[in-house]
């Protein structure tokens, strides 16, 4: 009677851990898509790069209490490939990739760029395979072709983005291609870090403490100008609308994403990242006024119904597992 308690809570617990990380993950994701209700506002009185200096400054008022609190963790784990990882994900994956990103921009055709962005789950899908030796689920390319197929629709509904082949030879792609790359691999970097038995909380912490001398070296090389004005008021909404983003679409989503991540497979949770475009143009829509095409409504239910289809695989499949190893 012990034994089959034993385990039903086994079975139990697996699908907890299961279930959970995924949604952990998106709902990490989530919190990404609520980056422009504040950037908007903070973009009238700074540029990007001052945005996330800023944001990451504050953070740091977080970080070292939660790294030291958790300090523990790092006994005995430091290594060059733990150090490597830390620095791919904060300085590849925060910085870099998103300077890389935003410079695509102002080079080249914008559907091309966005079209390879979509790369991004094949590069951490192969590194996943490659470094950690994740052994794909079964029916997972079932998933990640409705995933991309969501995310094509939530960027450019039913039709085809006009593209030529110079459009897709420019320095603008490559940019987006090595963006892509990085944030797929940070993804799988992650992981690697979680399973060296790094808290998530210090993952998060010292992803954002070790971007700070990089994003302040990216800072001085801009030489952007500070020119902050306007009244007393002005001046606390300003305020308001940094700390928020810098605790919600910062602290908070990487904390929730790193607790998904920690019992979730690379491959799924790069999947589980694509509720990011799927909030963003929610968020257009009920907050900026954007309209809504019928082809982005096709593509929003389907990262969901993937999400929820990969949940419940990944729950079956531990759980036949747990059940074998009891």
């Amino acid at each position: 009677m012990a034994n089959a308690v034993s385990r039903i809570n086994n079975r139990s617990m697996t699908w907890s851990r299961g279930s959970l990380g995924i949604w952990y993950v998106a709902l990490g994701a989530v919190l990404w898509g609520l980056d422009p209700l504040f950037r908007i506002l903070l973009l009238e009185s700074f540029t990007s790069a001052q945005i996330v200096f800023i944001e990451h400054v504050l953070l740091a008022f977080v970080a070292v209490p939660l790294l030291i609190k958790h300090r523990r963790s790092l006994g005995g784990r430091w290594s060059w490939g733990v150090i490597g990882a830390l620095l791919f994900i904060s300085w590849g994956g925060s910085a870099i990739a998103t300077v890389l990103f935003t410079a695509a921009f102002s080079h080249g055709n914008a559907n091309a760029i966005l079209l390879l962005q979509k790369l991004q789950p094949l590069f951490a899908i192969i590194l996943a395979r490659v470094l950690l030796k994740e052994a794909l689920p079964s029916r997972f390319f079932t998933y990640l072709a409705l995933a991309l197929a969501g995310t094509y629709l939530l960027t450019f509904g039913f039709a085809a983005p006009q593209l030529g082949w110079t459009d897709l030879g420019t320095v603008a792609c490559l940019f987006s291609i090595l963006a892509a790359s990085l944030w797929g691999g940070s993804t799988v970097m992650g992981k690697y870090l979680l399973g060296r038995g790094l808290d998530f909380p210090v993952v998060t912490s010292l992803r954002f403490l070790l971007a700070l001398p990089l994003l302040s070296a990216l800072l001085l090389a801009s030489n952007d100008a500070w020119a902050v004005t306007g009244s007393a008021g002005a001046l606390t909404v300003i305020g308001i609308n940094l700390l928020f983003q810098a605790f919600f679409p910062g602290l908070l989503s990487l904390l929730l994403y790193y607790k998904g991540l920690s019992s979730t497979k690379a491959s799924y949770a790069t999947l589980a990242e694509l509720s990011f475009p799927a909030v963003g143009v929610l968020v257009n829509w009920l907050v900026f006024h954007q309209a809504l095409t019928a082809g982005q409504l096709v593509g929003f239910v389907l990262i969901w119904s993937t999400l929820w289809f990969m949940t419940r695989t990944q729950d079956q499949t531990e759980t036949v597992q747990g059940t074998a190893a009891a």
